[in-house]
């Protein structure tokens, strides 16, 4: 099989992970107006992330071996495809009984799209640059948080929520056009065997590091699922201030992506994921002390530098370590990913309906020094071996 320069390839997949983003942060990012829409508190409205990160959490890996076999040009577009096709549905949806399980079956784009483009993303480049292409390829969720999550917000305060599920379709069939022109065809990697996934599930070491991913997205989740309602509640944040303050969170987050992606093959994976972590921890620890719009623009950066960082240091982890069993360790790490969306989403709807709002910050810190301690002992435990 004769392939091109990977280049155009790599920017492709950082493309879609960009629509795949923005797409499952538009909710967090429209919550007050699905909420008030659909006639339901914030809290009922916050379970389309609890039930959406279910389905990725789950079909993530029983899909990566579904999928196994199929050529990636192929099954990335098609993904893609039926991410606008869900998105479409979405926003006709009349009620929020209805809009849930459309919502359910539009995430199974992401359970796909995101572990495999980086798998594919690792097969295009020597082993030696595995590292830095995986990180790229992942710059697209941190792009997504810069121009996707605060364009959505303001779409959605201004024209309505329907109307940015409307432009995530647009979009996803865009980026399905760029995969199928750029990206080289006959990529398949190797179908993970029986023994070669009890590997992945049987390694201490790889399955701790799916843990580590699991805490830092429940710490992180149970405050950033609701950040538009908290802020409009606490702050009186309109949706054009609501959306500035998610564009300062995401430039804080491709500004971290692109470091890690610059150093990390230089610094190792491990420490990089510690770095990022130790930011966002110190960003929970100080968030009852912003009274003001201003003082939580400054708590926000050490979160948003690491927030995406980490996952994309944590994929470049999970490569590094095992290349062979990528597919399924990759696959079992958004897996975490959306675990942790959809218990840090659940926890914080627990304390709002529960008039507990001033412990979410801490639960959250409780969750991410866990996950620190964890990521900690897996490195000193490798060093010992």
């Amino acid at each position: 099989m004769s392939r091109p320069a990977p280049q155009g390839a790599l920017w492709a997949l950082l493309v879609g992970n960009f629509v795949i983003g923005t797409g499952v942060m538009v909710v967090p990012g429209t919550l007050n107006e699905i909420s008030a829409s659909l006639s339901v508190t914030v809290a009922t409205a916050g379970q389309l992330i609890t039930a959406a990160a279910a389905v990725m959490c789950i079909g993530a890996p029983l899909l990566a071996a579904a999928v196994a076999g199929w050529d990636r040009r192929q099954l990335l577009a098609i993904t893609l495809l039926w991410y606008a096709a869900g998105h479409v549905l979405c926003a006709l949806m009349p009620s929020f009984g209805a809009l849930l399980p459309v919502r359910m079956l539009t995430v199974i784009a992401p359970a796909i799209f995101t572990p495999q483009a980086a798998a594919c993303a690792g097969m295009l480049v020597p082993p030696e640059h595995r590292g830095r292409a995986v990180t790229f390829v992942f710059l697209g969720w941190s792009m997504a948080s810069v121009l996707g999550l605060p364009i959505g917000a303001l779409i959605g305060g201004h024209l309505g929520w329907r109307m940015a599920f409307m432009a995530i379709a647009a979009l996803s069939v865009a980026s399905a056009t760029s995969i199928w022109l750029t990206l080289p065809s006959g990529i398949r990697p190797a179908a993970l065997t029986a023994e070669a996934w009890l590997r992945v599930l049987r390694s201490p070491v790889l399955m701790g590091i799916v843990s580590v991913t699991a805490l830092q997205g429940a710490g992180q989740f149970v405050l950033f699922s609701y950040f538009g309602p908290i802020l409009k509640q606490s702050f009186g944040a309109d949706a054009t201030t609501l959306s500035v303050m998610w564009a300062l969170f995401g430039v804080c987050g491709l500004i971290g992506n692109m470091v890690v992606s610059r150093y990390i093959d230089r610094v190792g994976a491990g420490r990089m994921v510690l770095i990022t972590t130790v930011l966002i921890a110190s960003s929970l620890l100080v968030w009852p002390l912003a009274s003001t719009l201003a003082w939580l623009a400054v708590v926000l950066v050490p979160w948003g530098l690491g927030c995406f960082a980490t996952n994309s240091a944590q994929q470049a982890r999970l490569v590094g370590l095992a290349p062979a069993l990528a597919p399924g360790s990759v696959a079992l790490n958004s897996s975490g990913i959306y675990t942790g969306q959809a218990v840090g989403a659940a926890l914080g709807g627990w304390l709002l309906a529960n008039d507990a709002g001033a412990w979410m910050s801490w639960a959250g810190l409780g969750l991410v020094l866990i996950a620190i301690s964890l990521s900690v002992a897996i490195d000193r435990s490798r060093r010992a071996a």
